[in-house]
């Protein structure tokens, strides 16, 4: 912005020369403001390019350029003579450019600004050339006040415009956000959901091969859950499965991802954790949930959990470690439930009786 503030205060000082190699203006005169107005901008562009500004309040000091274009403006109202007529143009030109740019109180203080030059220097020409405040002088002074006007009109337009376009990018942040969520979440327990699960399992997966840490992965699934929805109903099923994840996330360390993997089973993934070390964590989310009770009515509700666990051989796939685990909670089933149990590579699964 600096750079096309500085063409076009450099395009205005051309015409200005053309006009005093007419004869129409001082030639002299012309010269000095063309230096000094084309300088003024170079420099300030200079600045913003250099990274100078960029403490500052306004780093592409937009409003700085304007005053000193609008002050650059009215000497050349000035200086014009015959010509002045093509300033207010100019003038239009700056305070359209600054419109897109500028808040409408900045756009404000700048549009009195240039007001209250270009009354100076349309009460100055008569000085400076010796002629009278004429009917041209005021026609050309309400040039500057109907652009002016029109700015702000237009300020005012474009920042309508910017609140709309903020609060529908606000929507749309809080959309993707919420698809984002449900895209990870389950809705019903709040917990990651198997996809994106199987996501983290993977990213875990490669740290393990490169770190050769642990790595375990445990199957929950909660013992006769078909009989409290058959029992106490939908509602109540759906009230177990929430208490239940909330009984497992306060039992597990912060390190350790849960998630639905489907109906009344979940997963959960203890890295860095050693298969003993996991196998009494896990042993103390058994008893976690074998306490609780949900109430329906008068009637307590209290379920227990089966658990299956193994750990992650470096190198094999990771549907070879769920497998594994799954074989294990199904060895609990048939063991009676309400139980821990640990797989193995090359050996019975484990189990650790409640």
């Amino acid at each position: 912005m600096a750079l096309l503030a500085l063409a076009l205060m450099a395009s205005g000082a051309g015409v200005m020369l053309l006009i005093a190699h007419a004869g129409v203006a001082d030639a002299r005169a012309v010269l000095w403001w063309a230096v000094l107005s084309v300088g003024g901008l170079a420099a300030m562009a200079a600045l913003v390019r250099l990274g100078a500004t960029q403490r500052l309040a306004d780093p592409s000091l937009s409003i700085p350029q304007m005053a000193w274009t609008i002050t650059s403006g009215a000497v050349a109202y000035v200086l014009a003579g015959e010509a002045r007529g093509i300033v207010p143009a100019v003038l239009a030109m700056i305070l359209f450019f600054g419109t897109f740019g500028l808040s409408l109180a900045q756009m404000l203080g700048v549009g009195l600004y240039a007001l209250v030059a270009f009354a100076l220097a349309v009460t100055g020409t008569a000085r400076f050339d010796g002629s009278r405040y004429g009917t041209l002088d005021a026609a050309y002074a309400a040039m500057v006040a109907i652009v002016l006007l029109g700015c702000l009109a237009l300020n005012l337009r474009i920042q309508q415009i910017r609140a709309r376009l903020q609060e529908q990018r606000q929507e749309l942040s809080r959309a993707l956000a919420l698809n984002r969520e449900l895209a990870t979440r389950d809705e019903l327990t709040g917990l990651l959901n198997r996809r994106h699960m199987l996501e983290l399992m993977q990213l875990e997966q490669r740290r393990a091969d490169r770190s050769g840490r642990n790595l375990v992965l445990a199957l929950l699934d909660i013992d006769h859950f078909k009989h409290i929805n058959d029992t106490h109903g939908h509602a109540v099923g759906d009230r177990a499965l929430q208490a239940f994840a909330a009984t497992v996330r306060a039992s597990v360390r912060n390190t350790d991802v849960l998630a639905r993997w489907g109906g009344e089973e979940f997963v959960l993934m203890l890295s860095d954790t050693r298969t003993d070390d996991a196998a009494d964590l896990l042993e103390r989310v058994r008893c976690a949930v074998a306490t609780q009770a949900l109430h329906d009515g008068g009637a307590s509700v209290c379920f227990t959990v089966s658990i299956g666990l193994a750990s992650y051989a470096r190198g094999e796939a990771l549907e070879q470690t769920l497998e594994r685990a799954d074989r294990a909670l199904y060895t609990a089933k048939d063991s009676g439930r309400d139980r821990v149990v640990v797989a193995t590579l090359h050996s019975p699964a484990r189990s650790l009786a409640a």
